[in-house]
């Protein structure tokens, strides 16, 4: 991988023979775990402007219609987090010269808070190109990472690293981007459509770019669009839209509860497991077929161009003696060109076997196809491949292997159809039934269901005190309790619309290996699982604490306190949002200098929120909010299965504590006047 310093460029030709399409990803990561920032690409043409305000992509105009730019959201990584960005620089129009690749952070933030900044670069096969890691970024809001460029028919690419203390707004607005005040009065938000989900797009659609016909060509006379009464094209804005989840379905015409809604993707059939890899990946394949936002937003991420999209099951490819029949090809045309990926599918909890996916990377070389993609109910992790495969770089035509969570699928579903919207009703209606078919309990496809065989020996071993440090059954658990987390980021950003992302509080640098021995280490030592979710628009990070000791499930979250103002005021508050909280629900005060502070119960702090309060007079920080479960013992997800009850103690902590806080600060004290007794 070429690594560049700032103000140097390269020819991408020169990198890699496919370059077509390339993923850019800007990554970060902060000592707090909470640092985050949005990307932005801006088209623009030879006068160094945009052509309009449609070639301004952001969270609010998340891809291009062509397919040149598409946002493909946040990916944990070993230390922070990833924002990945799809180009297919061959759709890119022709009057685009050069691509501007930025990011901005917000509420008063600055990217010198943020360590490890870099952005990369990689082909359409995965393979890395380059890597600019910025050193020093500064006190600015937006920074500009990168761009790229024609020179003689060729693309480059030019590390920038330019700040901007204007923000978002600032750095848009200098490239020629008429953006909309946010501040002024924009009406109230639509309400969600009643009726049947099915029926509905069920989530307000992005902000869409203004059509050709709403803006005047360039280098022409004609007045805008608007001017004559005609409609004003619509402008960026840049504050976040906001989503509505669906209200009450209307009541169903049944006779009876025991009538059952016919489903176009039913499940009653299924007996074997190779019966359900058939049905799960015809399924899945014709959705994405159909559903133009769900298959590009799937394979984008895989190098895929945009183009028309084409699915395929029951495939027989030769391979020496006998053929080989992957379960699913997936095939992507563009201006004449095909991309192909060969699909390998495993549900109900089967793993993948390294066999037989080697074959379909040898038939995919030898084919020129550019990729193969595993779908299992398994979760990738970085540093931890779940088969052992050889690439033969050698070769001219290199394959790119992906994997795919059949959680991540549901999560992609539930994003479009939930909180985003698709194209038109129809659309919604399939991506419905898809999700129905997926959380069926006879699909097979529930993502990740089980803890491995070394659960119980370390739990036992754990118990009676016989687990030694650098026992490998110990780094097992350990990378099973990661997928684990990762699924149930998946899981509750799709119900809650938002990014949630696990947080990784790692050493600079630290190999994905070395980290999870360490906490294979300290699990021996302390007996402990521990996680931290960071959710989208909330004040701290929501903990995960498996005590394999006690048996007992800790989620918690630690909230700051207001600079200014009463400690009493600062208890009281805090008690008026955790009205609906189960009085079961444990308030700890967080206290400056050694020693705790004073903890109890909801139930007994109503009455008396100055117990709460430190004897001493210590400073209050803070307070950590918590609920305790009793542990499954089970390695499964059945009911008394410890992955059950992880999803129970998040599900219930965040629907009971986190929901109910202020999002914008849960303890923002305004300006009071103290009251007697005080």
């Amino acid at each position: 991988m070429h690594t560049m310093v700032k103000g140097a460029n390269v020819g991408l030709s020169a990198l890699s023979a496919d370059v077509g399409s390339v993923t850019v990803g800007l990554s970060w990561s902060s000592s707090t775990g909470e640092g985050d920032a949005d990307v932005s690409v801006l088209l623009l043409d030879g006068t160094g402007k945009v052509r309009s305000d449609a070639d301004f992509y952001f969270y609010n105009n998340p891809g291009a219609d062509d397919g040149s730019v598409q946002l493909l959201g946040k990916t944990p990584t070993a230390d922070g987090s990833e924002d990945r960005i799809s180009f297919d620089l061959d759709a890119v129009p022709s009057d685009v010269q050069r691509i501007i690749v930025a990011a901005s952070r917000y509420d008063g933030a600055h990217f010198g808070e943020l360590d490890d900044l870099c952005l990369s670069l990689v082909d359409g096969s995965g393979e890395g190109l380059v890597r600019f890691p910025v050193e020093d970024a500064g006190v600015v809001s937006a920074f500009i990472f990168g761009e790229f460029y024609r020179r003689a028919g060729d693309w480059k690419f030019r590390a920038v690293g330019q700040g901007y203390h204007s923000g978002l707004v600032g750095l848009a607005t200098d490239f020629g981007v008429d953006i909309e005040d946010d501040t002024e009065e924009t009406g109230p938000e639509p309400e969600a459509a009643s009726g049947p989900v099915p029926a509905v797009v069920t989530g307000p659609a992005p902000v869409p770019p203004p059509r050709a016909a709403e803006a005047a060509p360039a280098g022409t006379d004609e007045p805008p669009a608007g001017t004559d009464g005609a409609r004003k094209p619509a402008r960026p804005r840049t504050a976040k839209k906001k989503v509505t989840l669906p209200k009450t379905t209307r009541k169903s015409l049944a006779e009876n509860e025991s009538w059952r809604t016919a489903r176009l993707f039913p499940v009653t059939a299924l007996k074997s497991d190779r019966e359900r890899e058939n049905r799960a990946t015809s399924v899945l394949l014709s959705v994405m077929a159909q559903v133009p936002e769900f298959g590009r937003r799937l394979t984008a991420g895989f190098g895929a161009p945009a183009g028309r999209m084409e699915t395929f099951t029951e495939v027989s490819l030769p391979h020496g003696d006998s053929p080989r029949r992957p379960d699913g090809v997936v095939r992507v045309e563009r201006a004449g060109k095909l991309w192909t990926a060969l699909v390998e599918t495993k549900t109900n909890g089967n793993p993948l076997k390294s066999e037989q996916v080697q074959a379909y990377v040898d038939i995919a070389a030898r084919r020129g196809y550019e990729a193969v993609i595993t779908l299992s109910n398994d979760v990738a992790l970085e540093g931890s491949p779940l088969v052992d495969v050889k690439i033969d770089g050698r070769r001219k035509h290199k394959v790119a292997l992906w994997h795919l969570s059949w959680a991540e699928v549901a999560h992609q579903a539930q994003m479009l159809i939930r909180h985003e919207g698709v194209g038109n009703a129809a659309h919604a209606w399939l991506l419905h039934e898809l999700l129905h078919y997926l959380q069926h309990d006879n699909s097979g496809c529930h993502g990740f269901q089980n803890m491995g065989s070394a659960w119980v020996p370390v739990r036992n071993g754990i118990d009676n005190e016989t687990l030694c440090q650098g026992d490998a059954r110990a780094t097992e658990v350990t990378e099973s309790w990661e997928r684990l987390i990762r699924q149930v980021c998946l899981r509750l950003g799709g119900e809650l619309g938002r990014k949630v992302l696990p947080v990784q509080r790692a050493k600079r640098g630290t190999d994905p290996r070395t980290r999870r021995a360490e906490m294979a280490d300290r699990l021996c030592l302390e007996g402990r699982l521990h996680a931290e979710l960071r959710m989208e628009d909330t004040q701290g990070t929501l903990a995960i604490t498996a005590d394999l000791r006690t048996g007992k499930l800790r989620t918690s979250i630690e909230l700051p306190a207001a600079e200014h103002g009463y400690p009493l005021t600062k208890a009281k508050r805090l008690l008026r949002q955790l009205v609906a909280a189960p009085a079961d629900l444990h308030i700890e005060t967080l206290i400056t200098g050694p020693g705790a502070g004073p903890r109890g119960t909801l139930e007994r702090l109503r009455p008396e929120p100055a117990d709460i309060l430190p004897k001493d007079g210590a400073e209050i920080v803070g307070f950590r909010l918590s609920l305790f479960k009793s542990m499954g013992t089970g390695r499964g997800s059945a009911e008394s299965g410890f992955i059950r009850s992880v999803d129970e103690a998040v599900d219930r902590f965040h629907a009971q504590v986190v929901a109910h806080l202020d999002r914008r600060g849960a303890h923002r004290v305004q300006d009071e006047e103290p009251v007697a007794g005080r």
